[in-house]
């Protein structure tokens, strides 16, 4: 699985500040970042960036980029001020194991590649803004939430079944409201800190993607590294990609994703503000849900 371009992820020169020796194997799970860090232009640089208590972020020319805030890992050594570094040498952060570092590396990415004039060619379709007296509405559950996008086809594969058969789906990371998928599929949630009662310990996943008929894959997976693996476990099936962390890069449907369901920066003061202060409205001003959908898909 993975990118058909047998020189995507050569080396990516000129990059002393920021490097990890002995993950440019073509054979490796490194081509994914590869790739995904071998095409931000050379010529970017940052200009602010903060890793926040539960979001962080990085602005670059080109615009900002958000991630989760994965802590935990390896220890970190790339303490340096990466503000007046290329946001390709930033992005290659993406391949540490310290988590909070691969937390910056994730939003480097996404402040190339969540960026409107790259993704409405792609045939972007985005959420619209969320008014205040919208917010809580349904429940919280945002008006095209990938789940809900996805319900009529899982139903319908559950019915193909004939008699009681339901479809087998699986959550990787607890998301909101994920409980509701179990009235009509047959549900495993994989979490690596179980702490609901749906929840599956996180290892299960060799057991349970291959057979598994719709995947929904936490765009953290990318930054603690699991992501290629887990999409290699899923390629029976259709695999969408969701939340704010998930680098919004095509190149991903080659690995058998068929939507990312991400998020563009609508207001960087906002966003910033919120990293900052871990407070004010994140999702839906600050943060615009969106999604791209594979050709043919």
């Amino acid at each position: 699985m993975g990118c058909p371009e047998k020189d995507c992820c050569a080396n990516n020169p000129g990059n002393d500040a920021i490097s990890f020796p002995g993950t440019h194997g073509h054979d490796t799970p490194w081509k994914f970042y590869n790739h995904l860090i071998g095409h931000v232009p050379e010529d970017l640089v940052v200009r602010d960036y903060c890793l926040g208590t539960h979001w962080s972020y990085v602005e670059a020319d080109c615009g900002m980029g958000i991630s989760f805030t994965c802590k935990g890992g390896a220890k970190r050594k790339h303490t340096m001020d990466l503000r007046g570094l290329p946001l390709r040498a930033v992005a290659e952060l993406a391949k540490s194991w310290c988590f909070e570092e691969a937390t910056l590396g994730v939003a480097a990415l996404n402040a190339y590649y969540a960026q409107k004039p790259l993704l409405d060619p792609l045939g972007a379709v985005y959420d619209p803004p969320v008014e205040r007296s919208e917010r809580g509405s349904r429940g919280g559950v945002p008006p095209r939430d990938a789940f809900e996008q996805y319900r009529p086809r899982i139903e319908a594969a559950g019915e193909a079944r004939g008699g009681d058969g339901r479809a087998r789906v699986t959550v990787i990371g607890h998301f909101p409201h994920v409980d509701r998928i179990a009235e009509y599929a047959d549900l495993t949630v994989l979490e690596r800190n179980c702490t609901q009662a749906l929840d599956t310990p996180d290892p299960a996943c060799e057991y349970v993607l291959p057979k598994s008929d719709y995947t929904f894959i936490t765009g953290v997976t990318i930054i603690n590294k699991t992501a290629p693996r887990l999409l290699d476990l899923t390629k029976n099936g259709t695999t969408v990609m969701v939340g704010p962390s998930v680098v919004m890069s095509p190149f991903l449907f080659d690995w058998g994703v068929e939507m990312l369901a991400g998020s563009v920066v609508a207001d960087p003061d906002k966003a910033r503000f919120a990293v900052q202060n871990g407070a004010g409205q994140f999702f839906g001003e600050a943060l615009q849900m969106m999604s791209i959908t594979r050709p043919g898909a």
